[in-house]
């Protein structure tokens, strides 16, 4: 991922952010290998712990800006965190 929290990059293998072209200092780029033939989601325990555990509440306190055409949420400050658009609640 993009060393910048605002970014939705991801670091290629020449080490920079493909989406905002930030370099990530220290990158190692690492290949996975995709031939592994006995693993499975369905049989690995970390895989089964993690999705039976209680779902995560902040996920479903959050507040979805109020412009449908944005994707971002609403921080603690009142505004998107995406566009900065205020929230305004209609009561």
């Amino acid at each position: 991922m993009c060393i910048d929290e605002s970014c939705i990059g991801v670091v290629v293998p020449d080490g920079r952010c493909k989406e905002c072209g930030k370099p990530f200092e220290g990158f190692e780029y690492q290949t996975v290998d995709t031939t592994a033939t006995n693993v499975s989601p369905k049989n690995d325990p970390d895989v089964e712990e993690m999705t039976a555990s209680k779902p995560d509440t902040d996920w479903e306190s959050r507040t979805l800006c109020i412009d449908e055409s944005c994707i971002g949420v609403v921080g603690p400050d009142g505004r998107c965190k995406e566009c900065g658009l205020a929230y305004e609640k209609n009561e």
